[in-house]
């Protein structure tokens, strides 16, 4: 389980998506802010590998799901946080394409494992 997680492109770029979405905060001065949206990005792998560790499959989508959500709340707050002057710029709108792309991602691994649960 561990090994086919670690392979999962998915999960490597949520955990990075992670990362940099956290660096990006450091310098954010709303706590509430700053909380909210490290919570939101670390939800993002955290429920791939949670998904990925269940033996239903029905179990899996679900987290798979959550995953996706987690996804557009980030683009979400990147894009407030950046028009409301909390973090920068430039950094939040890549990061908002790259929450993007891991929502698409996500989605190609939802409709995977639905079309191996019918």
């Amino acid at each position: 389980m561990f090994d086919a997680l670690r392979n999962l492109d998915a999960w490597k770029r949520g955990c990075r998506f992670a990362v940099d979405v956290i660096r990006l905060l450091d310098s954010c001065p709303n706590r509430v802010f700053r909380d909210q949206l490290s919570r939101s990005s670390l939800s993002v792998a955290s429920n791939l590998a949670e998904g990925y560790a269940r033996e239903s499959g029905k179990d899996r989508i679900r987290f798979l799901v959550i995953a996706k959500g987690s996804c557009t709340e980030c683009w979400t707050q990147l894009l407030i946080g950046s028009k409301a002057g909390l973090i920068e710029k430039d950094a939040a709108t890549s990061l908002a394409a790259e929450a993007e792309e891991l929502a698409a991602m996500i989605a190609g691994l939802i409709k995977y494992f639905r079309r191996k649960e019918a």
